[in-house]
Parts: structure tokens; sequence; C-alpha cells
């Protein structure tokens, strides 16, 4: 594959890359550089020695197993709607997903935002609509303004299920992970709109590893990889923004005390990571009648990881989709065994979609 429409600048910047001898790694962590990197065909277009490697950024993939099967039986319960995002509808669980429980008879709707959950339970008073939270600080602050506003309201009547993540402390647990070798982190341009770059300051001074906050034109992704080569040949470890058209040194404050105001951060279930604390967002306590989890108090699911998928693995940037033995014959969009080729964002519906052939 060739990559297509770029700039005189982004062509020389990719010479200049391709000129390189270092043998070094380079993770990305955002659903969108996945399957933008897939799509332009830039793994090919690197040198021998420069890996471009696929981490936890894609928050359906990362929802662990015993989540996923809770929310199988939150769909179950009496009276419930359970509303959302596409996504999540076909992610297999252990025993079911939530489009085989759809076909059984729950009442599951697919919204395209927090808020249309908030409509749904104001235009249905005798049923309980409960919107399913997933993402990362991009869609935290959607969910918290659906909370704002049935409490606003006072419809009593919608809750969330909070699975939200928070990427920082995700990144920790991958860079100082003694098996896993990151040279430099392509972060995301969504998450850090929100967040800004100190998080990943903090990050780069403790492990030694640049890291540069990149868009996701090819043009932004060359760019990116160019300043972390650039970082390393000058011996340093900082956090630059390459996305400087949209994301900000101090992040989205607003965003930001919005997410403050409604959830407090909790450990939490990650695919492939195991529990990390202060990594989820739970709904504080003032807060708890729009709680989903407070309403319904459902048992603690075990984890129980589908045999042979390695979307773990693959989440941990450990092995390419083409390294797990279900990939392209067992496991396949119309056929997935695991989230990371359910999910637009994932890393095996990207190798699938856009070069099978290419690690």
């Amino acid at each position: 594959m060739v990559m297509q429409n770029t700039d005189l600048h982004s062509t020389y910047l990719l010479e200049e890359i391709r000129k390189e001898k270092l043998e070094l790694s380079l993770m990305e962590v955002c659903g969108t550089h996945t399957m933008a990197i897939a799509r332009s065909g830039l793994k090919e277009l690197m040198p021998k020695g420069i890996r471009l490697i696929s981490g936890p950024g894609c928050p359906v993939c990362v929802t662990a197993q015993a989540d996923i099967d809770a929310v199988v039986a939150l769909a179950r319960e009496p009276l419930v709607i359970l509303a959302t995002f596409g996504d999540m509808m076909r992610v297999p669980g252990s025993e079911s997903s939530l489009a085989q429980e759809r076909s059984r008879g729950a009442d599951i709707r697919v919204v395209y935002s927090p808020l249309d959950a908030v409509a749904l339970a104001r235009s249905n008073p005798g049923r309980e609509v409960v919107f399913l939270g997933i993402g990362f600080e991009t869609t935290a602050p959607a969910v918290a303004a659906s909370i704002e506003m049935a409490a606003t309201e006072d419809i009593k009547n919608y809750s969330v299920w909070s699975l939200n993540k928070l990427v920082p402390p995700a990144l920790n647990v991958l860079f100082s992970d003694p098996e896993l070798r990151v040279d430099g982190l392509i972060c995301p341009g969504h998450v850090s709109t929100v967040i800004g770059i100190s998080p990943y300051v903090e990050l780069a001074a403790r492990y030694k590893r640049p890291c540069v906050v990149t868009g996701f034109e090819p043009s932004d992704i060359i760019e990116g990889i160019y300043m972390i080569l650039t970082q390393i040949k000058q011996g340093r470890s900082e956090a630059e923004i390459q996305y400087r058209r949209v994301v900000k040194p101090q992040g989205n404050v607003v965003a930001q005390k919005m997410i403050d105001r409604f959830f407090e951060p909790v450990t939490a279930r990650w695919r492939g990571l195991g529990s990390i604390p202060a990594s989820g967002l739970a709904i504080r306590k003032e807060y708890e009648a729009w709680d989903a989890r407070v309403k319904f108090a459902l048992p603690e699911f075990p984890e129980r990881p589908t045999r042979g998928c390695s979307c773990g693995e693959i989440l941990k940037g450990k092995i390419t989709p083409l390294e797990c033995p279900l990939f392209g014959r067992y496991c396949t969009p119309s056929t997935p065994i695991g989230p990371c080729m359910v999910s637009q964002e994932g890393a095996c519906a990207a190798y699938y979609r856009y070069g099978r052939r290419v690690n």
C-alpha cells in the first residue's frame, strides 16, 4: 500500500525517517491512530528497524470480559432499556453478547450520545434507562453532562453504568513492564484535547522515553514519528505536541472540571493489563441516584478469558494480530471472537481490513 495525499514537507520527513538505522519500537495508544496507520500503509513505509506497535487505545477492546458479562446480565433485568454505542453490540462475553440478548428480546438501543439516552428516559417514565459508559477521557465529559441533565430535570429513571477509563495509569503499566519494549509514545490526539500534556511530561521524565501528541492525518503521524526520533537522537525524553492546531498544553479545563465533579478515580479492570489503580471513573456518591451500579447491585463476575483469543497480548503490544492463531481463520469481522476484531478502532480489525501481512 502506498500512502497518498501527503505534502512536500511530509514527504521530506518520511525520507529522513527512512534513512534511520535505529532499532526502535514506537507505540500508538489511540484506536483512531491504529486505523489511520493501517489505512495509509505507514508500517510498510518505515525503515526495517522502526516498528510501529498498537497499544490499549481502543476503549471497547480494553473492556474486561467480566465487565461485558455484567453488562449482558444488566440487559436481562426487567424493565431495563440499555442504551449503548454501536461498537459494544457484538463484543462477545463469556456466554453471550448484547446483540444476542437483543435477538432474545432484551430492549437494547444504539445511541449516538449519552443525551440521547436521557431523552429515552424522559419519554419512557415507566422504564429504567441505563446508559453504558464506555470510553476514555474524551467521552467522559458528555457522560457527566447526561448525569447533570438528569439531575437538573429530576429524571430518576436514568442511570449510567460507568466503564469509562483513564489513559495515563495504563501507560504507566506499559512503560513499567520489563517484557515490553516501547522506545517512544505516539500519544492520543482526542484524549489529549481534554487532559493536555502534563501526564505525558510525568511519563517522559519517569521512564526516559519521548512522548509526542499527534494528529490523525498521515502527515501528522509522520511528523510525530520524526519528532520522537529527533528526541532520541538528541538524548532527550520530553513530552511535545505535534497536534498544536487542536491540543493545548493545559487541555480542556472545562471538560476536566466536569469529569472531576461527577466522577472519582477507582481501580478498574483492563483486558490484558489486569486491575489498574485509579484508572476507572466511578460516579461520585452525591450522584449515586444516577449510578446504575448502585441501583441494580449485580454480583461480581469472574474474569473468564476466551480460549485462544490473544486480544490481551495484542493490547499490550507484545504480539501483532498476525501472531494470534485465531486471526483471519476463526476470528473475522463477520465472526469475531475477541473485541479487537469487533471494534472499528481495534488492531485486529485494522490488520484484517488494511493489510494482514504487515508486522
